[in-house]
């Protein structure tokens, strides 16, 4: 992470030889937590911007496709998603997508470091709005015990809404963690994770498919999306289902799903879905299906 003498923010990628700027304003913000450092910037452009770590997490202006992207999805593919489990998602955008879905009777969402939701509230208050809900319960834990603790068949869909892997998100990206999700699933449940760049990060999707299969979920899945602000530029994520294979979705309910939305469609949807022919192979060459 550089700050150069004209105020431009840059997400720097050494290894990958690229990198992401915005230009800033001010520093609103900055801390170090028991868990990570969280900064907070004005930008001319771009709205907040908050960085957790030297890495961008999100701004003002574009965090809709993620959020749209981590939970209307999976919602329309499962037939009933009436318990939600979030892991992470401090910002609390995924949680307030999740929530505009009447069907849906609670939502525990899991993030370890409460700061990160505390300063959404401050910083964007637009995403923190539902924090309200009656339905959506906010707790502040490792999200990783939580889920191994949790009663098996007890929830229809768990988003892990994550930073990269690395840090405190290390073991959301591990066989036992998929397994305990597993666990946690009810019949047709379904698990979507966030999962890097297919550009940049082909490693960690070759990973999490074999983690995913291992762990003994019946059929996996990747959606493609634009994320301009995250590395590359191209973005995805992953769902996993418990014990049917992931075909086809509610489709009539997600032309005209009753609230507003941004970017995800029912077309969006079927794209999203559509695999690149890199992908493809890559994801064959590991022998998973």
């Amino acid at each position: 992470m550089l700050i150069d003498n004209a105020g431009w923010f840059s997400e720097v990628l050494a290894e990958q030889g690229c990198a992401f700027s915005l230009r800033t304003a001010a520093k609103l913000h900055e801390e170090q937590t028991p868990y990570q450092r969280i900064e907070i910037y004005a930008t001319e452009t771009f709205g907040n911007l908050m960085v957790i770590d030297g890495s961008i997490m999100l701004t003002a202006r574009e965090n809709f496709l993620y959020h749209e992207m981590m939970s209307h999805p999976a919602l329309f593919t499962h037939p009933a998603p009436r318990r939600v489990c979030i892991i992470g998602g401090g910002d609390c955008g995924t949680l307030q997508e999740v929530l505009k879905h009447a069907e849906v009777e609670q939502v525990t969402q899991v993030d370890i470091d409460e700061r990160v939701t505390r300063l959404a509230e401050h910083y964007f208050p637009e995403l923190t709005a539902s924090n309200g809900d009656p339905r959506a319960r906010l707790l502040f834990d490792d999200g990783i015990a939580w889920v191994a603790k949790t009663e098996p068949d007890g929830l229809d869909l768990i988003i892990v809404d994550s930073t990269d892997p690395v840090g405190p998100a290390v073991g959301l990206f591990t066989r036992d963690f998929h397994a305990s999700c597993l666990r946690a699933l009810a019949p047709g449940g379904i698990l979507i994770q966030q999962s890097e760049s297919p550009l940049l990060h082909m490693d960690i999707l070759r990973r999490l498919y074999r983690d995913m299969h291992g762990a003994g979920f019946a059929d996996v899945k990747t959606l493609f999306f634009p994320q301009p602000v995250y590395p590359s530029g191209w973005w995805t994520a992953t769902m996993a289902r418990k014990d049917q294979p992931i075909a086809g979705f509610r489709e009539e309910a997600a032309a005209q799903p009753g609230f507003a939305l941004r970017y995800y469609n029912a077309e969006v949807h079927r794209a999203a879905l559509a695999q690149p022919e890199f992908f493809r192979r890559q994801i064959a060459a590991t022998g998973q299906p």
